[in-house]
């Protein structure tokens, strides 16, 4: 037991060294995408502040990889640049300690973990994104409403999540799946423990 206990330890270390890692290269990616997609819509680095609500001292700052930015922050930037948030922080994927691809890490400020898996753009011009979350226990998560006609459906892998558009939570067990309009705010909450789970984010064509 004492040598199982040990190589788990092992691996739950290496697991957080890479995901460590991951978020310390996304930084300056998610800087470099974030000031060329400003440019392409022809935007000031103040207006695209302005519209997203954040200060342009801060902008400025994630633009040139200072900052690594929140997952709320990411959204609040990729709606007025009409892009789908992967659009920004990549989809290229990276081997984790189970020898399975995993993308760019996200850490939202409340504590909710993000991590794509898949990213695939339909010939509509639709774009299917796929995401591994993960809530620490007690997780209150509350996401800005995305684009039009945006749909979200979550499949709870591991404990109990509350979802759903704000004032329609609903409680979702391990196992079980709920699928909502994603179009107006909505939230996510991990009241009975840590919680995991799978979200398809399905985007329509701009």
């Amino acid at each position: 037991m004492a040598g199982t206990a040990s190589a788990v330890g092992r691996r739950l270390q290496q697991a957080r060294t890479r995901r460590a890692g991951a978020m310390a290269g996304t930084a300056s990616a998610v800087g470099r995408r974030l000031q060329q997609a400003r440019t392409r819509r022809g935007l000031s680095l103040s207006e695209l502040a302005r519209r997203a609500g954040i200060g342009k001292g801060s902008l400025s700052e994630i633009e040139a990889g200072g900052r690594n930015p929140t997952l709320e922050t990411l959204y609040a930037l990729s709606l007025p640049l009409q892009l789908p948030i992967t659009a920004l922080v990549g989809e290229t994927g990276r081997s984790n300690v189970s020898g399975h691809d995993e993308g760019p890490v996200i850490i939202a400020d409340s504590g909710m973990i993000a991590i794509t898996l898949d990213v695939r753009h339909q010939p509509d011009g639709s774009v299917v994104e796929v995401f591994r979350l993960e809530f620490p226990d007690g997780c209150e998560h509350e996401s800005p409403a995305h684009g039009p006609g945006v749909r979200e459906t979550l499949t709870v892998s591991r404990g109990t999540l509350r979802v759903g558009p704000i004032g329609r939570l609903r409680s979702v067990t391990a196992g079980r799946t709920r699928s909502w309009l994603s179009d107006r705010a909505h939230r996510y909450r991990a009241p009975d423990g840590p919680a995991e789970a799978v979200v398809v984010i399905i985007s329509q064509p701009t």
